[in-house]
C-alpha cells in the first residue's frame, strides 16, 4: 500500500508533542506502508527517515494557496502510485477532497484534536466559523482518525448519519516496558542535584507547548489557585515547568513564585518523568488526548489530572496510576497532590503499553487503510 500524507504545519524534526504526533505516526506506518510526506514548507525533509518529505507547501495559514500545487501534487499521486491520501488535521481536508476528485484516490483526516474547540479556548473571533468548516471536512472524508473516543463522539453528534467510518488512533509512546527503579532513583537525584531541590519537597511536573491555550491555563491554574491555598497548609513542594513557547510576561509572572522551576524546553523530558513524584495536569480545557499524560504513564510517573484532561485514558487498568478530580476543585487537587507518596507502590501496567505502543498503534491504523 502506497500512502500520501499531507502535512500543513511544522512536524520535522519533530520536537513538541503535537510534532511527534505525526512523525512518529509516519515512522511506525512505515513499516506496514511506503510513505511519501507532502509538508510545509517550514519541515526539513533530512534523509534519516524511513519515508520521503517533499517540503514544498504553504502551511495551515497559507492553505489556500496550495492551489496552486494541485498539478504537483497529482503528479507525485501518479508517480508513486499512490493508493490513498491522509491528511494531518482537518485544515487541509478541501485539498484533500480536490486530489479525490481528481485522482479517484480515497483520502482520510488524522484528527489530533477537536479544532473548532482549540480555536475557541484560544478565543479566536473566527472559531464558529471553522466549526462549520470542521463538521464539513468530516463528512466528506472516506475514513476518520480519531486520538479518543470522546473526539469521536463530538463529530458524531453534531453530523449524524452523514458522519463516515472512524478508528481510534490515540497517540503512543515508544516504550514497551516501564523504567527500572534504579533509573528512577538516579533520575530523581539527577534533577534534585542540578535544580538545588530539597530531599524533603514532593516533586511535581508539567510539561508542554507553553504557548498552547489549554497549557497556558494550566500554568495560570498553578500560580494564580494551586501555589496560594497549598501555601495556606504548609505544604512543601516544588513544581517543575518544562516547554517552550513562555510568553515573557507569563515567565516574568511565574518568576515570583518560588516553588516553580522553569526549566524551558529540555531534550530529554523522559528524564524529568522518570524522577518526579507525579505529573500535574489542572486544566480544564481539552479536546483530544493529552500527549504528555502518555508519556508520563509511558515512564511509570503517577498523573494528577482533571476529569476533561483525562479524555481518552478512561480505562479500569489505569485507576491505580491517575488520580482524577472533578474539574477546578482546587481543593481536591491539592490534596491528592499532597497524598501522592501513597500511590506511588502501583506501576503502569502492560495494558496500556499494548494499547499505545506506537506499533501496535499505527498496525490498527493499517488494517483500517486497508479497508478502504
Amino acid at each position: 500500500m502506497n500512502v500520501l500524507g499531507i502535512i500543513s504545519f511544522k512536524a520535522f524534526p519533530a520536537k513538541m508533542g503535537g510534532q511527534k504526533g505525526a512523525a512518529d505516526f509516519y515512522k511506525y506506518l512505515s513499516t506496514d506502508c511506503n510513505i511519501i510526506l507532502a509538508a510545509s514548507k517550514d519541515n526539513e525533509a533530512g534523509n534519516n527517515h524511513p519515508f520521503t518529505i517533499l517540503p514544498f507547501l504553504f502551511n495551515h495559514w497559507l492553505g489556500f494557496l496550495n492551489f496552486i500545487y494541485l498539478p504537483a501534487l497529482l503528479q507525485v499521486i501518479k508517480k508513486n502510485k499512490i493508493d490513498i491520501i491522509i491528511i494531518e488535521h482537518s485544515y487541509f481536508a478541501w485539498l484533500g477532497l480536490l486530489l479525490k476528485r481528481l485522482s479517484g484516490k480515497p483520502f482520510v483526516i488524522h484528527a489530533h484534536n477537536i479544532e473548532t474547540e482549540r480555536f475557541r479556548i484560544a478565543k479566536r473571533s473566527w472559531w464558529k466559523l471553522y466549526k462549520h468548516y470542521e463538521q464539513w471536512a468530516h463528512q466528506k472524508t472516506d475514513l476518520i482518525f480519531y486520538k479518543c473516543e470522546e473526539d469521536a463522539q463530538y463529530f458524531i453528534n453534531a453530523n449524524g448519519t452523514k458522519h463516515p467510518p472512524y478508528t481510534v488512533i490515540p497517540y503512543g509512546t515508544l516504550h514497551t516496558t516501564i523504567p527500572t527503579a534504579e533509573e528512577k532513583v538516579n533520575a530523581a537525584k539527577s534533577i534534585r542535584t542540578f535544580h538545588s531541590i530539597d530531599e524533603d519537597e514532593l516533586l511535581f511536573l508539567f510539561n508542554g507547548t507553553l504557548d498552547y491555550a489549554p497549557n497556558i491555563d494550566a500554568v495560570k491554574v498553578i500560580i494564580h489557585q494551586i501555589i496560594p491555598k497549598a501555601r495556606q497548609i504548609n505544604f512543601l513542594f516544588k513544581i517543575i515547568l518544562c516547554g517552550n513557547r513562555m510568553e515573557e510576561n507569563l515567565q516574568k509572572e511565574i518568576s515570583a513564585f518560588p516553588e516553580i522551576v522553569y526549566a524551558g524546553y529540555v531534550n530529554d523530558i523522559d528524564v524529568y518523568m522518570k524522577g518526579c513524584d507525579a505529573f500535574i495536569q489542572p486544566s480544564a480545557f481539552a479536546t483530544g488526548i493529552k500527549t504528555k499524560l502518555v508519556e508520563a504513564l509511558a515512564n511509570d510517573l503517577m498523573v494528577i489530572t482533571t476529569e476533561s484532561g483525562a479524555r481518552g485514558l478512561q480505562f479500569e487498568y489505569l485507576q491505580q496510576k491517575i488520580k482524577k478530580i472533578k474539574d477546578n476543585d482546587i481543593n481536591s487537587f491539592i490534596e491528592s497532590m499532597q497524598q501522592i507518596k501513597d500511590r506511588n507502590e502501583h506501576h503502569t501496567p502492560i495494558e496500556f503499553f499494548n494499547q499505545f505502543y506506537w506499533q501496535n498503534i499505527t498496525h490498527k491504523a493499517f488494517l483500517s487503510l486497508q479497508k478502504l
